[in-house]
């Protein structure tokens, strides 16, 4: 573990702390003749060698994690376009993290017992968090599709696509994790952040209907996501 660790802030300082923007998108322009590329390399080598205490012990490890690094990341300059940017960015990063363990497991081999990982506690964790994420916003939506004040708003025009879905997404997924390690005042204070957001927008369109549609959702949201975190708490532990 500890040597996984050490390989992973390696990966984490090359990648996140010591790239710049302007190195990222040389990259993105020159690909396999962009310098940038090349000193991004030498970047995580060197971080691996101060990491690792220059132990020539680790060849085989530095060896490996700077050519999977390379061949990833310029893997990722060529087949990555515009519209799928987002994707190929989470897929470099598995890779990386694949060739990691990889590495690890090379030099330390290790076993990961699947009953380990699949048993009643974190079934019920996986249930409970399936459930305050999709089940509970199809729920919601269900309830309260007889109104829809805002389809007529001008305003949810100049809302961001989905925004909403995935606001509720975090706010139950927040209020769950409140009430799981028993902090309660996080979920009161979360429900006071999200009013004083939604006050200036209720009051600037004077709707009633707008304002009780909105209250509903959102007492819909956290009681689903009280009513999840309780459950967690009485069975989960």
């Amino acid at each position: 573990m500890i040597l996984f660790l050490k390989l992973l802030v390696a990966h984490l300082l090359g990648d996140f702390v010591f790239q710049p923007k302007n190195w990222v998108k040389d990259k993105e322009k020159k690909k396999i003749k962009s310098p940038k590329l090349y000193a991004h390399i030498g970047v995580h080598a060197v971080l691996l060698l101060i990491l690792l205490q220059f132990n020539l012990h680790y060849w085989g490890i530095f060896l490996l994690v700077i050519i999977s690094h390379f061949i990833v990341d310029l893997g990722k300059l060529y087949l990555q376009k515009k519209k799928n940017k987002r994707l190929f960015f989470f897929l470099d990063q598995a890779f990386h993290l694949l060739f990691l363990g990889i590495a690890t497991y090379i030099f330390q081999p290790f076993a990961i017992k699947f009953s380990t990982i699949v048993n009643e506690h974190n079934l019920l964790l996986a249930c409970c968090l399936l459930f305050v994420t999709f089940t509970s916003s199809i729920i919601i939506n269900t309830l309260i599709s007889r109104w829809n004040p805002e389809k007529n708003n001008k305003s949810e025009e100049q809302s961001l696509a989905n925004a909403g879905k995935y606001i509720g997404f975090l706010e139950r997924l927040l209020v769950f994790v409140f009430i799981a390690i028993n902090q309660w005042a996080g979920v009161g204070f979360l429900l006071a952040a999200k009013s004083i957001f939604r006050f200036g927008d209720l009051t600037a369109s004077k709707d009633r209907k707008l304002t009780e549609y909105v209250l509903v959702g959102t007492l819909l949201s956290f009681g689903l996501a009280i009513l999840t975190g309780l459950v967690y708490s009485h069975y989960g532990r």
